[in-house]
């Protein structure tokens, strides 16, 4: 049977968006798709965010700091150290405890995607322990972090960090008070979320991903260096150049 010209036509449609579907597939890799490239995150998230949604949503901001220190004795030693840090500004600018890199004759950042680059000290403001740090080299993929928002007595946070060397740890508690005094100076933020030597310099994040903080140090009653479920914060706003009020004993991270 011979088909009419209105046939053909149909067939070769069909022809044509079939081709047009198979380029669709291929176009998005058969059964195994990649993984979407993380991506800037300009305003926090209009509802709460889980722990699990806040560590995947900070995770491309937070980077690993590696220090060698010369020390001086008789012999001469170089040691070495593991801070926290979160990208902060859209030029690669890192922000970090000071304690974390003073006095260190070489500074390593590590970033999220497995590169790595060495940084100078930009600032540092040792009576808030605070410090900004500039990256020789970028990641393929910059990710600033969302910083601002306050926050209350019973909110939510979250801490990232490297504890005692553990790569991009995460942990979760609640604000438990404002305005603390820390090593005299005033303002820290006092929450219950783990951390321990290597954390500090690490955000402090709401439920809604914006870093509030950057943590500083512990509670330290009995000079072990260890978490007994007091960590302190430097507010974001007065990291970036504000103020504060209050108490504690406490040691650097």
């Amino acid at each position: 049977m011979t088909k009419g010209p209105k046939a053909w036509l149909l067939v070769g449609a069909a022809v044509v968006w079939a081709v047009v579907i198979t380029g669709m597939v291929l176009f998005r890799g058969g059964d195994l798709p990649e993984a979407a490239a993380p991506s800037p995150s300009p305003s926090p998230s209009d509802t709460p965010l889980t722990t699990a949604e806040v560590y995947q949503t900070l995770l491309p901001s937070v980077v690993r700091i590696e220090t060698k220190r010369d020390e001086s004795s008789q012999d001469s030693m170089t040691t070495s150290a593991v801070g926290t840090g979160v990208i902060a500004n859209a030029d690669g600018t890192i922000l970090t405890a000071a304690h974390v890199v003073a006095k260190a004759a070489s500074i390593e950042v590590a970033y999220t995607d497995g590169s790595r680059t060495a940084a100078k000290v930009a600032s540092s403001d040792p009576k808030k322990d605070i410090a900004t740090l500039v990256p020789e080299k970028l990641p393929g993929t910059l990710v600033p972090a969302t910083l601002g928002g306050g926050t209350q007595v019973g909110d939510d946070v979250v801490a990232i960090g490297n504890p005692l060397g553990l790569t991009l740890s995460t942990s979760s508690g609640v604000v438990s008070g404002l305005n603390r005094e820390v090593a005299g100076t005033a303002g820290h933020i006092q929450f219950d979320a783990s951390v321990n030597p290597g954390s500090s310099g690490g955000p402090l994040v709401n439920d809604r991903g914006q870093v509030v903080g950057i943590v500083v140090s512990l509670a330290n009653p009995t000079e072990d260096g260890t978490f007994i479920g007091i960590g302190f914060a430097m507010p974001i706003g007065a990291a970036l150049g504000g103020g504060g009020e209050g108490e504690g004993e406490t040691l650097p991270l």
